[in-house]
């Protein structure tokens, strides 16, 4: 599908301008200079319940202007006017649907296995893609099959004005797994600044549907585990809302899960070293400690919660295959 034109999509309200309301991308030229055509890319917006964001939303997406897009919606059976906003952008979408499922996750699978692109992503309905982001990323960079690709997050708040910009600088599965020393830093992957190879994410295993926090986490890790390499873009590809009801607001459950994501990657892992896969265990545990500590403070809770059962029976198992001295 050609991306549809500022002119084409419904007016803007009244009260709104600049980016992605009186604002549009590019255009790109129907095929690359060479004659060749673009390579296709699939983006799949979860959504639920948030009404006041997923115009904006939509219309970051809509008006990449790029010649190929595949831009799929799927609703939770949302309460709010989720609906009446999709409807409103129906011509323009490869396809949409609003029906009970099992959560975001079960939404992203749902399109990604519906898409046939060569890249894809998911942008959540209150984040945005970046003016642009398409087409820079397609200009400046070849499309492989063994890649996931990461540009620059802005973070915006609820309003939509610019908090902060970030850039991953995770570079290999260890990495990846090492949560206390680069998460720390700032230095993980923001879902929105990505885009990946969609067949390679399919043969891995795509969206664990289970996972309603860390998904993009363990897809990172599967692809790494698959062989996929990191590149880094430095293009502003994604924007990312922080607003109080974000799923990420809840930082103790999101810890809990990356503990178990963490650990179930590096008993997939033998490509590591033993004594490397021991350390990162170790360091999962110590960061556990600390992350509720801090917690407990900024909370006032007294109640120590324990490391989640999942995870230390993941640890079990680990160090019965693992022979080292410092166990």
């Amino acid at each position: 599908m050609r991306c549809p034109t500022l002119q084409e999509l419904p007016p803007p309200p009244q009260n709104k301008c600049g980016w992605p309301w009186t604002e549009e991308s590019g255009p790109l030229p129907a095929k690359r200079p060479n004659g060749q055509p673009w390579p296709r890319i699939t983006i799949v917006t979860p959504s639920f319940n948030q009404g006041q964001f997923l115009e904006e939303t939509i219309r970051s997406i809509l008006l990449q202007g790029y010649p190929d897009l595949e831009y799929f919606i799927f609703d939770g059976a949302s309460k709010d006017n989720s609906v009446e906003v999709i409807k409103k952008y129906a011509p323009w979408l490869s396809y949409w649907g609003s029906e009970p499922d099992s959560g975001q996750s079960d939404a992203i699978t749902k399109g990604l296995r519906r898409g046939s692109g060569q890249l894809a992503t998911w942008i959540n309905s209150d984040d945005l893609l970046c003016k642009d982001a398409l087409i820079t990323h397609v200009t400046r960079n070849c499309v492989e099959g063994n890649v996931l690709y990461a540009g620059i997050c802005i973070y915006i708040d609820k309003e939509s004005r610019l908090v902060k910009t970030h850039q991953g600088r995770i570079h290999s599965l260890e990495e990846l797994l090492r949560i206390k020393t680069v998460w720390r830093a700032g230095g993980h992957l923001v879902q929105p600044e990505t885009i990946f190879p969609l067949e390679l994410a399919l043969e891995v295993g795509g969206i664990n549907k289970n996972l309603h926090d860390g998904m993009d986490y363990e897809l990172w890790g599967k692809l790494l585990l698959a062989g996929a390499k990191i590149q880094y873009t430095g293009i502003p590809f994604g924007m990312l809302r922080l607003h109080a009801l974000q799923k990420t607001a809840n930082g103790l459950r999101t810890t809990r899960t990356l503990l178990d994501v963490a650990s179930d990657l590096v008993a997939r892992a033998p490509q590591l070293p033993a004594y490397t896969r021991e350390q990162i265990l170790q360091e999962l545990e110590v960061y556990w400690i600390e992350y509720q500590e801090h917690a407990w403070k900024a909370s006032g809770r007294l109640a120590r919660i324990g490391l989640p059962v999942s995870f230390v029976r993941q640890i079990r198992k680990i160090k019965e295959k693992i022979s080292f001295d410092c166990w």
